[in-house]
């Protein structure tokens, strides 16, 4: 009998939650669009509501403040934009920082012009170099300028978490605006918009078990609005056109529920990635762990071994049962160099076998030590082909 697969890349997508998929399976029997005034159009849009309030919950926001989108990359499109309005009046913005360990749905910039687009750079551990952001926002107020700065809650790769709320305390103090990218924190960290000061967040629903192709906009309570990236009917309170997907957000909505109660296991989930990183210490005395002084998601462990290349490392893994994943989960498949290790300063001959493994509150113990056996093999046989087998 074959061994049971392993899904060990939670942060390129979880599993979806059981209370989750039997809310999605329960809408998608009712008819109904959530703008329309009968029975079934209230009901639909009852759950859209109840879903919003979920999700709000989850980040400490006020329901009014959350908008619906297809998932995390449409929300940063979205609020990476020049144009804002403060209590209805335009508040146009000059620049953008990002840093320089975002996902590519920050990094491209959104609908900033290439040439208003700067790189916050970051130190070993791929922390956001704080000098820089409070010297940049300070030229740019003294000259007139308008920034938003956007730096992510915690890293997909690496797992490393950011000081957002030290950067939201140097933005507020020279006028900026601050958005995270919090996809890969929600569940994993507590989040509060407010306690935090941030202006604006954005999620994706599949990183919490909630099912592929919806994400979020949350706002704080400032007075500060986006303008709307899809455009059309006044859906979202005219943040975001289009017929919203009532089951799929609805799903997302049992997710975020689920999420809060997710932060209560995260003592557990870090002890079985620590368990992983001591299994791989002793396969390869040798492997570097990337951000491992830093503080990082229970869930998530970084690794390069000396000899393993990540490219054919991914395909071994695959073959002996294992999902794992080297880099971001948005490159269309391909296994290429990781920006975000680039970034940080890593030797480009360990860049090349980055590795991720990511798991959540339901992986178990004994996939935990099945992992160990066959990272056991895996490894052992690369490093055999390649020379470099620990003595």
């Amino acid at each position: 009998m074959a061994e049971a697969r392993l899904y060990f890349d939670w942060n390129a997508g979880a599993p979806m939650k059981a209370i989750a998929r039997a809310r999605l399976v329960e809408l998608l029997d009712r008819p109904g669009n959530g703008s329309s005034v009968h029975a079934e159009g209230r009901a639909a849009r009852a759950v859209l509501e109840q879903a919003r309030r979920s999700v709000a919950r989850l980040c400490g926001a006020e329901a009014k403040g959350v908008t619906f989108s297809s998932g995390g990359t449409e929300a940063a499109n979205t609020v990476l934009t020049p144009d804002w309005t403060l209590f209805g009046k335009p508040y146009r913005l000059d620049r953008l920082l990002v840093s320089a360990v975002e996902h590519p749905a920050v990094a491209r910039g959104g609908r900033f012009p290439a040439d208003s687009v700067e790189v916050i750079p970051v130190d070993g551990d791929g922390i956001v170099d704080l000098a820089f952001i409070e010297r940049r926002l300070a030229e740019l107020a003294a000259a007139g300028e308008r920034a938003l700065v956007s730096v992510m809650m915690a890293n997909n790769e690496t797992g490393v978490v950011e000081p957002v709320a030290e950067v939201a305390r140097i933005g507020r103090a020279h006028g900026a605006l601050v958005h995270s990218d919090a996809v890969q924190a929600a569940g994993k960290l507590p989040i509060d918009i407010e306690a935090l000061g941030l202006d604006v967040l954005t999620l994706s629903a599949h990183k919490i078990g909630g099912g592929q192709g919806v994400g979020a906009v949350v706002r704080g309570r400032n007075g500060f609005a986006f303008s709307p990236l899809v455009t059309g009917g006044g859906q979202e309170s005219w943040a975001r056109a289009g017929t919203e997907n009532v089951a799929s957000v609805g799903a997302f909505g049992a997710a975020a529920d689920a999420a809060l109660g997710d932060l209560g296991r995260v003592a557990e989930v870090a002890a079985r990635r620590d368990r992983i990183a001591a299994t791989i210490r002793e396969i390869a005395p040798d492997v570097t762990i990337f951000g491992a002084p830093a503080s990082r998601l229970a869930n998530t462990l970084c690794f390069a071994v000396p000899g393993v290349a990540a490219e054919t490392a991914v395909i071994a893994f695959d073959l002996a049962g294992v999902a794992l994943s080297s880099g971001s989960a948005c490159s269309s498949g391909k296994v290429t160099a990781s920006p975000v290790l680039m970034a940080m300063g890593v030797d480009p001959a360990l860049v090349k076998g980055g590795l991720r493994v990511s798991i959540g509150p339901e992986t178990s113990d004994e996939e935990v030590s099945a992992f160990g056996l066959r990272a056991r093999n895996v490894l052992a046989a690369m490093r055999k082909q390649h020379g470099t087998a620990a003595a």
